[in-house]
Order: structure tokens, then sequence, then C-alpha cells
């Protein structure tokens, strides 16, 4: 079966300077996919070309066998993305976010399923997200990326500002989700998440691919995980 999603020589350009490039990967239909990077590596700026937030300056796109790397709006079409926390706007509630991206709250609230549980949502809905903590936020940037019904979702750094306990609900929900059929990309800080939830996934240095990890590699990483830690960070700090 073709992958989901395919780059070759994807490279992304941000203030006239490439700060991806020559970046292969390959993501399977309904698997997780983690990218992994110090700050400045290059996930971010990939994910966001990958969801047509930016333009790809060079490589190919395919998603499902079509190559959209020079169509941002088709990209779009066809991800559930997570915003950044901090860009939601203050003077609306909860429930308006989430109806601006996926219409009605009774449509969009089966497409969330047990992630609106997980992500302790219904408390918050008839809130202001100006009086949202940054946590709060964070878990209505979540669930925006799903409130569409996409089945291809892309999160960057999910996990930030949650609570331990947020972070284990989520966490068991996503890979459930993805255990369903969801397609999931997520960039990542913590290599136990990677090891222990992903299906395959890379390592970014300096906007280029330091590391592929496959579905061995991940296993072999779980079997045990400070070996893998270690291994990992002496990677990034060279």
């Amino acid at each position: 079966m073709s992958p989901a999603i395919h780059l070759a020589g994807a490279a992304v350009e941000r203030s006239g300077q490439r700060v991806v490039q020559d970046v292969d990967l390959r993501v399977a239909h309904g698997s997780w996919f983690g990218l992994i990077g110090a700050n400045g590596s290059g996930k971010t700026s990939l994910l966001r070309a990958l969801a047509g937030r930016l333009p790809f300056a060079a490589g190919s796109c395919l998603v499902d066998g079509q190559d959209l790397a020079s169509d941002r709006a088709g990209r779009a079409l066809r991800f559930g993305f997570c915003p950044p926390a901090h860009t939601l706007p203050d003077s609306v509630r909860v429930r308006d976010v989430l109806e601006l991206v996926g219409g009605s709250y009774d449509d969009v609230r089966p497409r969330l399923g047990r992630l609106s549980l997980a992500l302790a949502l219904a408390p918050l809905l008839d809130r202001w997200i100006g009086d949202c903590s940054a946590g709060m936020r964070q878990r209505v940037a979540i669930a925006c990326a799903f409130a569409g019904g996409h089945p291809r979702v892309i999160l960057d750094e999910p996990f930030n500002w949650l609570d331990p306990v947020a972070i284990f609900d989520v966490r068991e929900v996503l890979r459930s989700m993805v255990d369903d059929g969801l397609t999931l990309i997520t960039a990542l800080h913590d290599l136990g998440t990677l090891a222990a939830a992903c299906d395959a996934g890379l390592v970014l240095a300096n906007g280029e691919v330091a590391l592929a990890l496959d579905e061995h590699a991940l296993h072999t990483a779980a079997q045990d995980p400070q070996a893998f830690e270690r291994q990992t960070i002496d990677l990034l700090r060279s």
C-alpha cells in the first residue's frame, strides 16, 4: 500500500533562509509518526508546510498519492492542524472556536469522542478564551485539530502546558484513535513518548534528517528507553 504521506527532498524557507533541507519521510496510513529535534531544528516549519501554512521551497509532497507540493490550500484541506495555543482569540468562547473549525458543536462532539473527556473540555465550552490558562488553551488547540473530522492530523508539541494526568490521558486516547485508523504526525520533545507511542519517526538537526526510526527501531527503543534516550541526546549534541 502506498503511504498516506510521502515527502521527498522537501525544503522550507523562512524569511529567505532555508530552515528545512532534503527531508524524506513516509507516513503509513493509520500510524503515529513522531518528529524529534532541538529547538530550531525545523520541526515546526516542516509541519506548518505540510499543513499548508507555509510553502515548500523544493521537493515533492504526496498525500494519498497526489503531489500537493505547490498546492497550499489543498494541503490545508487534507489535515487537521493544532494552532499555537497563544494565537487563539481572547474575545470568543471555547465553543465558538470549535464551531468556527468544525461547524455546529453537535457535529464536533462525536468527532472528538473520548478525546473530549481526556481534554476535560466540557467545563471549558462556555469560558472565554481570554480567561483560560495556558494549559486550558492547549487543550482547546488540540481539540481544534480534531473538530473538522480529518483522517490526518498534525500536532506540534501537543503535550506542552498539560499536567501529567492530562498528558497520560491524551496520549492514551491518541494511540487508540491511531489504532482505529487515524494518521497522526506530532512534533515531540519527549523521547519516551516517541519510543512508547509512535510507529515511526525522524530526528531532525539543523533542518536535516539526522536519524530515521522505523517500527523495529522504536520497538527496540521501548525495550530500553534509557539507552535510546542517551543515544539520541548524544546525536543531538553532536
